[in-house]
């Protein structure tokens, strides 16, 4: 395993990290004793695959339903001072500090109980995604408060955030000087969050890439486009290698779901000192590709003067509705446009704005006026949604 001084913490972090998602048995919490015997025992085994391979940083969250408690049941059996062991509590809203602080940390000392052990090495503040969380978190009696008070008692030695917030609110809240590390998304595909990367940087901050196989584009189940495009490396470590060339990036998040599912991301690490030579002709063939199908001007000039889904009548989410659409038309990646766009209108603050269900080009043209593309995008949209279209999903923490 390569590992990298994850910032300021001088923890020395992982390149590939085992996200606490998808191998826990359900998204609700349950006792242990509802728990399928073989589902812990795949939970086990993935944790101790992990650990055979260097990767000792387990990451979960208490939004992560039984991962917590399932977790529990093993990482007191392993050597504690050889693990990173990271978990995420959301920030409390409202004007009660005296309620919000005990909530976060009642809510604290609950999952370290489930986990079974006396601290963890990583708290996150759990979806820093929007001014007003912020805000919240950084309130008096929020969340900031009670873990920093939490580091002093030896529960928790370092403090960061997640987010899925635009890039000018992530960038604000690591411009406060009072978090560790951040937890984001960035990747080939939707490299949008770079200045975000570049500010945690200044501030010698831990940078850990959320979700970069599937968030990163269903990877484990690629178009054969994308696949043709990404020869000789396989779309999956394509983009693993992509995100690991840059040495402000210091871990992905592995999801697995079972013991097997770190075989393709860790041949990542054969190739490290051949990026330079792998990536540019895959690149290459990538931006070509993308040019051939959307056309140069397009391809170049989408994302100009394009409104938030919030200065947008109906809370349209142009910029991601394009995005996926460019996704969709330049690599076949039609599962993944469908996945992303049906989650709009019912994925909240973590992947706000609504469909193109109903689209009016009056209503639109004011908000679009800073855009070299403001008469076709109408038209856009609706292609967009008869294009991927269909029955609205939710996020897997709501399944």
């Amino acid at each position: 395993m390569l590992y990298r001084r994850f910032g300021r913490t001088e923890l020395q972090m992982p390149v590939l990290s085992c996200g606490g998602m998808r191998y826990q048995y359900k998204w609700q919490h349950l006792p242990m004793s509802e728990i399928p015997a073989d589902n812990q025992a795949n939970l086990e085994a993935t944790i101790r695959r992990a650990l055979d391979l260097g990767i000792n940083h387990i990451e979960t969250a208490r939004g992560y339903g039984s991962s917590e408690v399932q977790l529990g049941q093993i990482l007191p059996k392993l050597p504690r001072d050889q693990m990173i062991v990271q978990t995420k509590l959301t920030p409390k809203s409202g004007r009660n500090f005296i309620r919000k602080r005990r909530e976060f940390r009642r809510e604290f000392e609950e999952s370290l109980q489930r986990l079974g052990l006396e601290y963890v090495d990583l708290l996150g503040i759990h979806g820093i995604n929007n001014d007003s969380l912020l805000e919240d978190t950084l309130s008096w009696g929020g969340a900031l408060e009670v873990a920093k008070q939490l580091q002093k008692e030896g529960k928790v030695r370092y403090v960061g955030f997640s987010t899925h917030a635009p890039t000018e609110v992530i960038i604000r809240a690591i411009q406060t000087h009072q978090f560790d590390y951040v937890n984001l998304h960035w990747y080939y595909i939707n490299q949008t969050n770079w200045a975000a990367i570049a500010a945690a940087t200044q501030q010698d901050m831990g940078v850990f890439i959320i979700s970069p196989c599937n968030k990163g584009g269903l990877l484990d189940k690629p178009s054969p486009r994308l696949v043709e495009l990404c020869q000789p490396l396989s779309p999956m470590l394509f983009n693993d290698l992509f995100c690991l060339s840059h040495s402000q990036v210091h871990t992905l998040s592995i999801g697995a779901s079972r013991p097997t599912d770190f075989d393709e991301h860790i041949k990542v690490l054969d190739l490290l000192d051949q990026a330079d030579e792998l990536l540019p002709p895959i690149i290459e063939r990538l931006e070509a590709a993308a040019v051939d199908r959307l056309g140069e001007d397009w391809y170049k000039t989408w994302h100009i003067g394009l409104p938030s889904y919030d200065q947008t009548p109906g809370n349209l989410n142009i910029p991601v509705i394009l995005w996926l659409r460019n996704l969709v038309l330049a690599y076949d990646m039609v599962e993944y446009g469908k996945m992303r766009y049906n989650l709009l209108g019912s994925g909240g603050h973590w992947f706000p704005g609504a469909r193109a269900e109903q689209v009016d080009p009056e209503q639109l043209r004011p908000c679009l006026q800073q855009s070299p593309h403001a008469e076709r995008i109408p038209q856009l949209l609706q292609e967009t949604h008869a294009l991927i279209g269909g029955e609205v999903v939710q996020r897997l923490s709501q399944s």
